[in-house]
């Protein structure tokens, strides 16, 4: 069992508020980590995929007013939006009776349909908690483990597996499956070789600037359908998109955003590369490990940390910019591969227009050390436990 860090952060929420939902691409371990609590809180657990779990539903109020002691698991919750009202009436007689916190769990595999159910209904009862794919403070104890985990991605069953065919079998079924049900399922109706075909456009451009004319003249259809692809599966958590950072310098700025695939197994399966040698001599090898540091970073990152990146048109650029709640200033990380941490001349001249309070080249290695009196040299591990100790 792999410890999960969203574990105690689902305990605490469920502390502080009667309602949490819990966000996470599906196979992401969301069920396995709501049983998990529900063990440790005796819960009663009902997958909402399941027709017979539906059915006991069927009169909701009257089901679940049995159950106003002990925390209700609703899994799938999006599959069955007419639920919510309903919960909030639940919600708020138990508030009259005393019972204010830890009523029910709920579970969602596609972020924006489920925020939007849930805050027209739950707004002021609920708390949101998402959990990611594995990252390497969960998974990844030494180097060796990185590197597969960066290969395989964070989905545990494709990290686990047996080997590294095994694992692609996993991520070729997982894409699949988002294809043929998961699309329709949310009421798109995308042909699922149009979507793939995207999906895998998007991972050969990989942490590249959005140019949705392209990305459309590429599949003949209008950029606003390819902006509502975008929408569609970072709606679904499978992509990120990293917003460009607004400074107010007399620069001329980069407006487009960056589009990720989040996990770098699923690059890795779009492209079919199956392991460690074929990655290695891939084009998309830099802008793969990228991501993966991205990922990695904002898992730990706290709650409210907005990231962007900073690019002027003379070629100045900043990967990965977090402003992080309570810190005076932006930090900037350059991301390199390689054993070497020197950042480029474009790192120096984007720091001196933002200022950052903190500059970092998050590169391969693993010794932290200065590259000048400003920029620090770290490797990823080291990055994600400053990050986590608040910046120590």
């Amino acid at each position: 069992m792999i410890h999960r860090r969203a574990y105690q952060n689902v305990l605490k929420a469920l502390g502080r508020q009667a309602s949490v939902a819990l966000l996470g691409a599906r196979q992401v371990g969301k069920t396995t980590l709501a049983l998990e609590v529900a063990e440790s809180a005796e819960a009663v657990y009902l997958d909402l995929e399941s027709r017979v779990d539906r059915e006991k539903l069927a009169e909701p109020a009257l089901y679940l007013r049995e159950y106003e002691d002990r925390l209700v698991i609703l899994d799938e919750i999006h599959r069955t939006p007419e639920l919510f009202q309903e919960l909030r009436g639940l919600i708020d007689q138990g508030r009259r009776r005393g019972k204010r916190t830890g009523r029910f769990l709920m579970l969602g595999s596609a972020s924006l349909d489920l925020l939007r159910q849930s805050g027209e209904s739950l707004a002021g009862r609920i708390e949101y908690v998402e959990l990611d794919p594995l990252d390497i403070s969960e998974a990844a104890p030494d180097a060796r483990a990185m590197t597969a985990l960066w290969v395989r991605g964070g989905f545990p069953d494709s990290f686990l597996a047996e080997d590294d065919p095994d694992s692609m079998t996993f991520r070729r079924s997982f894409i699949r499956s988002y294809l043929e049900r998961d699309v329709t399922q949310f009421g798109r109706r995308i042909p699922a070789e149009t979507l793939e075909r995207f999906w895998t456009m998007l991972a050969h451009g990989q942490g590249t600037l959005l140019n949705a004319s392209k990305l459309a003249a590429g599949l003949s259809v209008s950029a606003p359908t390819v902006s509502g692809y975008i929408d569609l599966l970072v709606d679904l958590l499978l992509v990120r998109r990293l917003r460009p950072f607004h400074a107010n310098v007399k620069k001329r700025l980069v407006k487009s955003p960056k589009v990720y695939v989040r996990d770098s197994g699923i690059v890795h399966a779009l492209l079919g590369i199956e392991d460690y040698d074929t990655l290695a001599g891939h084009p998309v090898v830099g802008p793969s490990w990228e991501g993966f540091v991205i990922e990695n970073l904002l898992a730990v990152a706290p709650p409210r940390t907005m990231a962007s990146f900073y690019r002027t048109l003379a070629g100045a650029e900043i990967d990965l910019l977090l402003e992080i709640p309570g810190k005076c200033g932006p930090w900037a990380i350059e991301i390199k591969r390689g054993l070497s941490g020197g950042p480029g001349k474009g790192f120096h001249h984007a720091c001196a227009d933002v200022k950052p309070e903190r500059a970092f080249v998050v590169y391969s290695g693993e010794e932290r050390y200065p590259i000048s009196k400003d920029v620090e040299a770290v490797g990823l591990r080291e990055m994600i436990s400053i990050i986590d100790r608040g910046g120590e």
